[in-house]
C-alpha cells in the first residue's frame, strides 16, 4: 500500500467509524433496551458475563460464539478500566462488540479487494478505497452493526476465513471458519466455497494445460456454448476420478474436511442443525429463495446489472437461444408452482421490511409470482454475466454454496442474503467510477431512509404498550 492510500484509506475508516458512533449514539439513546432478537441474545450474554455457560435459553437458535466472544472482550476491558455493576455486559456495551466488528469489517473488505483484484492494475487507490466505504455500509449488514445480532461478526469471520484461503493459509481459515460457524451454523457453507477456492484454482490449472495439449483454443475456461460445458463437465469428472488428483486435492483441503466433518457430527448428535426451538426454522426445498436473492442483488448493485447496455445484451442472448430461455422459464414456472412455502413470520410480523415486500408485491394476485418470472431470469443473466471474468470451475462452485446456503430457508429473511452478496460482489470487476459514486450515494440513501423509519415512524400493536420500530 502506497503512502497517499494509506493516508486515504486511514481517512475513510476513521470517518466511517466515527459517524457510526454518532449514529449508535443516537440509536441507544432511542432504544435503551433490548429489541426484537435482542431479547434473547442480551439476557444469554449477561448470563455468560455471570459466568453462568450451563444457562442457555432454548429460543435461541444459534451456537454462542457471539456470547463468547463478547465476555472475552468486556471482561478483560471492565478489568482494565475498573468498570463495575450495571455497565458490565449492559444492551448498549454489547452493542458496541458488534460497532468493532464493523470497523474490522471494513479493514478485511479492503484487503480482500486487493488481493481479489491484485493483477487489475488499472484500479486506482481511490476505486478501492471507495468500495471499501461501500461495501461496508451495505444496508443490510450496517443495520445491524447497531443492535445485538450475530450478523457483524459472522460476516467479520467469514471474510477473514476467505481472506487467509487466497492467501493460502489454509489452517488458520479453517479455525476462523470455525469461528464463524460457531455465529451461525450455515457458514459452514462458506468453509466449503474456501475449500473449493482452492479446487477450483487446481481445476483450472489442469484444464489450461488439457486445452494446451489438444491445441484447442475455441474453448475457454471462462465461458462458451453449451457443448463447451459439456466438454467441461467431462473433464470435471475425468480430474475427480483420479486418485492422485484426490490426494493432491484432500493434501491442499484437509483443514476444511476436518470441519466440515466436525460440522457433520454436531448435526449427528444435535439432531439437526439448529440449536434450541426448531420449530420455526425447519429446513425444506425453497427453491424461489434464489430468485428472491437475484432480485435482492439486482436492487442493491443495479448501478453494475441494471443497465441500457445489459439489456441490450439480454435481449440479444434472448433472440439468439430462444430454446434455453424457454426451457428455463417453463423450469422456473415449475419451481415457483411447486416450492413456494411462506412462513408464518413473514406474514404477522409487520416490523420487517420484507412482510411489506410480500404483502404488496407477492399477495397482491396469485399469478404476481408467476409474472415475475422474466424479470428473475434477466436478473439471473445478468448476474452470471458479472462474474465471467471469473474461471467456470469457480463460478459452479459458487452457484452450489449459493443455493446451499439459500433454498433450505423457509423464511425469506434479507439478513439470510448478507454474504451470498458481499462474496458476489467482491468479485465482480470494478465498474467505472460514475457507477461507483452511484452506488454508494445509493446505500447512503438507503440507510438514511432505513433509520429514519426505525428512529421516527415508531408505532404500536394493539393492546401493547411496547414501541415497535421498522427494521430490515
Amino acid at each position: 500500500m502506497e503512502r497517499s492510500e494509506a493516508y486515504g484509506f486511514s481517512a475513510a475508516m476513521s470517518g466511517a467509524f466515527l459517524l457510526s458512533c454518532l449514529l449508535f449514539a443516537a440509536i441507544n439513546r432511542r432504544q435503551r433496551g433490548p429489541y426484537m432478537d435482542e431479547a434473547f441474545h442480551v439476557p444469554q450474554a449477561q448470563a455468560y458475563c455471570r459466568g453462568r455457560f450451563l444457562q442457555w435459553d432454548p429460543m435461541i437458535t444459534t451456537l454462542p460464539g457471539l456470547y463468547l466472544v463478547s465476555v472475552g472482550a468486556v471482561k478483560p476491558a471492565a478489568w482494565l478500566f475498573g468498570w463495575t455493576g450495571s455497565v458490565v455486559c449492559s444492551v448498549g456495551m454489547l452493542r458496541f462488540i458488534n460497532l468493532l466488528f464493523s470497523a474490522g469489517n471494513f479493514y478485511l473488505l479492503y484487503l480482500l479487494l486487493l488481493k481479489i483484484h491484485l493483477k487489475n492494475k488499472a484500479v486506482s487507490a481511490f476505486q478501492r478505497i471507495l468500495s471499501t466505504l461501500t461495501l461496508a455500509v451495505f444496508p443490510t449488514l450496517y443495520f445491524f452493526t447497531f443492535l445485538y445480532y450475530t450478523d457483524p461478526g459472522s460476516v467479520f469471520f467469514t471474510l477473514f476465513a476467505y481472506l487467509m484461503c487466497l492467501y493460502g493459509n489454509h489452517k488458520t481459515s479453517a479455525l476462523l471458519g470455525f469461528c464463524g460457524f460457531m455465529f451461525r451454523q450455515t457458514n459452514i457453507v462458506w468453509t466449503v466455497f474456501c475449500a473449493g477456492n482452492v479446487v477450483a484454482g487446481k481445476l483450472n490449472e489442469a484444464w489450461k494445460t488439457e486445452l494446451q495439449k489438444k491445441k484447442d483454443e475455441k474453448i475457454s475456461s471462462k465461458k462458451g456454448s453449451f457443448s463447451d460445458l459439456i466438454r467441461i463437465l467431462q473433464f470435471l469428472i475425468k480430474y475427480l476420478i483420479s486418485p492422485k488428483n484426490l490426494v493432491t486435492l484432500t493434501a491442499l483441503t484437509w483443514p476444511y474436511i476436518i470441519l466440515v466433518t466436525v460440522f457433520f457430527v454436531f448435526v449427528f448428535i444435535n439432531g439437526g442443525i439448529v440449536v434450541g426451538d426448531r420449530s420455526s426454522h425447519e429446513a425444506c426445498l425453497h427453491f424461489p429463495q434464489l430468485f428472491y436473492f437475484l432480485s435482492f442483488t439486482v436492487f442493491f448493485s443495479f448501478p453494475h446489472l441494471l443497465t441500457l447496455a445489459k439489456i441490450r445484451k439480454f435481449l440479444l442472448s434472448l433472440r439468439k437461444h430462444p430454446v434455453q430461455y424457454s426451457l428455463i422459464a417453463v423450469v422456473s414456472l415449475f419451481l415457483i408452482w411447486k416450492y413456494t412455502y411462506v412462513h408464518k413470520y413473514l406474514l404477522a410480523d409487520n416490523r420487517h421490511y420484507t412482510f411489506y415486500v410480500w404483502r404488496k408485491v407477492f399477495q397482491r394476485h396469485e399469478l404476481v409470482k408467476y409474472v415475475l418470472v422474466p424479470l428473475y431470469i434477466f436478473a439471473g443473466w445478468s448476474f452470471a454475466d458479472t462474474l465471467k471474468s471469473k474461471s467456470i470451475f469457480w463460478i459452479l462452485m459458487y452457484f452450489v454454496c449459493l443455493l446451499a446456503v439459500t433454498v433450505p430457508q423457509k423464511l425469506l429473511e434479507f439478513r439470510y442474503f448478507i454474504l451470498p452478496f458481499l462474496i458476489y460482489r467482491l468479485n465482480i470487476p470494478f465498474p467505472s467510477l460514475y457507477r461507483q459514486l452511484l452506488e454508494l450515494a445509493f446505500y447512503i440513501v438507503v440507510n438514511a431512509v432505513t433509520f429514519y423509519f426505525f428512529l421516527n415512524r415508531t408505532f404500536q400493536w394493539p393492546n401493547s404498550d411496547e414501541i415497535q420500530r421498522f427494521m430490515w
